[in-house]
């Protein structure tokens, strides 16, 4: 009897762990480059201009892999522009924020009513 169980299941056990080691993780759907780091720069106080080209480099590169920023990043990015004094720059990131995270459509107005001329 014993015999007769693990020659049925033992098959099927082995192909079962099999399946499992041939699932891939789901694809990433945004490229976060270094925001994370930007983010504790900006915190610790560290050169705005610095943390803008870190920025504007790692968003081009997002972009070349077909993937998009993650929320926040162009709010983050707008809001460094408007403390350097770009608010042309700072409108159009917080625009493009408020495009693909319609979440954030309330501070985004908020932010685009305050540097708008």
């Amino acid at each position: 009897m014993q015999r007769r169980f693990i020659q049925r299941v033992f098959p099927a056990l082995v192909f079962a762990v099999g399946l499992c080691g041939c699932v891939s993780p789901p694809p990433t759907l945004y490229g976060w480059g270094s925001y994370e780091s930007q983010m504790y720069a900006h915190l610790a106080g560290e050169s705005r201009e610095a943390q803008i080209e870190a920025m504007e480099r790692d968003l081009e590169k997002i972009e070349a892999s077909g993937k998009i920023a993650p929320p926040g990043f162009h709010a983050h990015l707008g809001l460094l522009y408007a403390e350097t004094g770009n608010d042309a720059k700072a409108v159009a990131c917080f625009g493009t924020e408020k495009t693909r995270f319609p979440e954030a459509a309330a501070y985004m107005d908020f932010l685009l009513k305050k540097y708008e001329k």
